[in-house]
């Protein structure tokens, strides 16, 4: 399976949450292109975005679980760019 670029928008309601949240994260760590949190104090709850260049069962299996986490909503975006093949740019 060839990798996409993908965002998932995360909103942590319960920031209990929040070391579920970073460990699964870091459990896919190595698809990670770049992560943004922001700690939203005034409403109690954390938004993070997260871009991985990953297979989309990767992407998949990540935005899942996570949405499995009482009180944390995902959203992903996938792009429609693929991989070059070896040799292109």
């Amino acid at each position: 399976m060839e990798n996409r670029i993908s965002v998932i928008s995360i909103l942590v309601e319960d920031t209990q949450q929040a070391s579920q949240v970073n460990e699964l994260l870091h459990q896919f760590g190595s698809f990670i292109v770049g992560r943004l949190g922001i700690p939203y104090k005034d409403r109690g709850i954390s938004i993070i975005c997260v871009v991985l260049d990953a297979p989309g069962d990767i992407t998949s299996s990540l935005s899942g679980k996570l949405g499995m986490l009482k009180d944390v909503r995902t959203k992903t975006i996938v792009s429609k760019i693929k991989e070059p093949k070896e040799g292109e740019s």
